[in-house]
């Protein structure tokens, strides 16, 4: 493919730099805080916030060969992917951590993916934890018939996504002194720290289970700029069970919280995001004075017709 018949994502219009909004919210004001959204989930009605940020240089460094790449059932990632496919014209095949789900009606996150014309390729999970491995990519990509495809991991980090990510630091500069986002593979905070200025910290609310997510933002802060960048930290206490997982207490908090602001709640990594926040602001994590920015990574996906 020559270069002049390259998709670009940039022709897809993306709003950059993103909007921020100043919220007046009791919980915060009343400590003396300042809260700002920076609203990524404008970027772009398909390719929403860290999706955009993380895709775009992946879709550049493709060069319009077919995009594999990975994710559970309900893999915002995956959908991202997905529309990216349909608006450039690119081939994409959706690597599915669950081999039971081959055969059963798609949920509607899947479903999506389809319907953008993704192909999905659902493999046994130990197969998928393996998925990194030499052999096993190799034996993934024959199976799926592009053995020259541009694989980007789950989650969309990788370096390129996380140099894509440093602009989201670059953008908020010096507006606020603590930048919040949530995290699944952490991706978008290694690239957020990175883009800070100094003085200005990043703090990440993991979704997931476990305790990782440092090893991991650490180790891709080194494979994008060679060493640790920033100031950054995690909260692993409001992942709320797990991926995908939400209680009725989350639902409340979200719903309020919309009903307060006008702002869609997205119940996968915002919300817990913004009810860390809240948290945290009770508990007097932060001085009075500071201004904080909640990134606001998505909204909640358009499910099929």
């Amino acid at each position: 493919m020559s270069s002049s018949t390259v998709p670009d994502p940039a022709a897809l219009s993306p709003r950059l730099p993103s909007p921020v909004q100043e919220l007046a919210d009791d919980r915060f004001t009343r400590r003396g805080l300042r809260l700002l959204l920076k609203r990524d989930d404008l970027i772009h009605p398909e390719l929403i916030g860290n999706k955009w940020r993380k895709l775009a240089p992946n879709l550049r460094a493709a060069t319009g060969r077919t995009i594999v790449t990975f994710g559970g059932a309900y893999s915002n990632h995956l959908r991202a992917t997905a529309a990216a496919g349909r608006l450039l014209g690119l081939r994409t095949v959706g690597v599915v951590r669950g081999h039971e789900l081959a055969g059963r009606p798609l949920n509607p996150s899947l479903a999506r993916c389809a319907a953008d014309g993704m192909r999905l390729h659902f493999v046994d999970r130990t197969t998928y934890r393996r998925k990194a491995e030499p052999g096993t990519l190799a034996a993934l990509l024959r199976a799926v018939g592009a053995e020259e495809a541009h694989v980007v991991p789950e989650g969309g980090s990788n370096a390129l996504a996380v140099r894509g990510c440093r602009a989201l630091g670059k953008e908020l500069g010096d507006r606020a002194d603590v930048v919040a986002v949530a995290c699944g593979t952490g991706g978008t905070l290694a690239g957020l720290a990175a883009g800070l200025p100094p003085g200005r910290r990043a703090l990440g609310i993991p979704v997931l289970k476990g305790g990782f997510l440092s090893a991991d933002v650490q180790a891709l802060q080194e494979q994008a700029f060679g060493a640790r960048r920033g100031t950054w930290a995690l909260d692993d206490r409001f992942h709320f069970g797990g991926y995908a997982r939400t209680t009725p207490e989350l639902d409340t908090f979200a719903e309020d919280f919309t009903r307060r602001h006008g702002v869609p709640v997205e119940r996968l990594y915002v919300a817990k995001l913004l009810y860390g926040l809240v948290t945290l602001a009770g508990e007097g994590a932060f001085a009075r004075g500071t201004t904080i920015a909640a990134v606001v990574t998505g909204r909640p996906f358009p499910e099929p017709s």
